[in-house]
């Protein structure tokens, strides 16, 4: 793991509390480890170039500015792993029927830069390698984080075997959307009730119409009402709602699914860690459900 960096502003500390959070909880969980991302997997999706800076540790400080914090070696090589950790999900889930990554969910990474906390894009990169190696004929990625993946839908934009469906914050970060195959944008303040009914609008017609054979989802928990940089108001139960019907859209269809870390921001980072152990746990308890359900048919 990556020290904090001496520059930018994000928060390191989290993704340590979040494994400790998981270990404490006396749940059955599994930890695996990545290896890193190939470069040509990268490279597949994003500009060499800027896969170049990267791999130098000469990002030119603009584009560090855009992500957050300086790219140096050792966030090079973290972000390499965590890379590989979505693509090690996807292997996983598709064996077990759900897993996590608890890291990354980099949704903001561009082509030829990163921004937002985002380095290089997990989910496209994934995704696109899924599909290249035939894992994979159509993936559908649900991001429920409460900023729009604009990188993962300009990254993946044209492609008729990678459906994009974000529901997000309107008034948030980024300033300029890009196009999702299907953006819901949410006004300030939507509760549980009002959230979930959004959800139950929109993303069984996705599974349904678009026919995925493996679904990303992107799990942030910065739609909660205490989240610093949020501006929804999702509880701590209307979080776990949110993920377990995810997750059981997808399994109850038979779909592997594998979710990344994405947001959560707060000045109480055990709690924000809580609150990421939490919706893995529940995801993986509602693929245990529903795969006890399936197996008495």
């Amino acid at each position: 793991m990556a020290p904090r960096p001496t520059r930018g502003t994000f928060k390191f500390d989290k993704y340590f509390l979040v494994m400790e959070e998981l270990r404490a909880s006396g749940a059955p969980i599994t930890e695996h480890s990545p290896d890193p991302c190939p470069r040509d997997w990268l490279e597949a999706v994003h500009d060499p170039a800027y896969v170049d800076e990267v791999f130098r540790a000469e990002v030119p400080r603009d584009k560090e500015r855009r992500i957050g914090f300086p790219v140096t070696e050792r966030i090079r090589d973290r972000v390499r792993h965590t890379n590989g950790g979505t693509w090690l999900a996807a292997q996983l889930a598709m064996k077990h029927g759900y897993a996590a990554n608890s890291a990354a969910g980099s949704h903001h990474a561009l082509a030829n830069t990163g921004a937002g906390y985002c380095v290089f894009n997990d989910l496209a990169v994934a995704s696109n390698r899924l599909i290249t190696e035939g894992d994979a004929h159509r993936i559908l990625v649900i991001d429920l984080d409460v900023h729009q993946g604009d990188g993962t839908a300009s990254l993946t934009a044209g492609r008729e075997d990678i459906f994009t469906l974000s529901l997000h914050a309107e008034k948030n970060f980024p300033v300029r959307k890009a196009r999702s195959s299907r953006d819901v944008a949410l006004p300030d303040g939507v509760d549980d009730d009002g959230y979930m009914a959004t959800l139950r609008q929109h993303l069984p017609h996705v599974i349904d119409t678009f026919e995925p054979d493996f679904v990303f989802y992107q799990a942030g928990v910065d739609p909660h009402v205490e989240d610093k940089l949020g501006r929804l108001a999702l509880s701590d139960d209307g979080l776990i709602q949110r993920d377990r019907f995810v997750v059981s859209a997808a399994r109850q269809r038979g779909l592997p699914i594998a979710s990344a870390l994405g947001g959560g921001y707060g000045d109480d980072q055990r709690e924000v860690g809580a609150r990421h152990a939490r919706s893995m746990l529940a995801m993986a308890d509602e693929n245990m459900i529903v795969s006890r359900q399936t197996s008495e048919y």
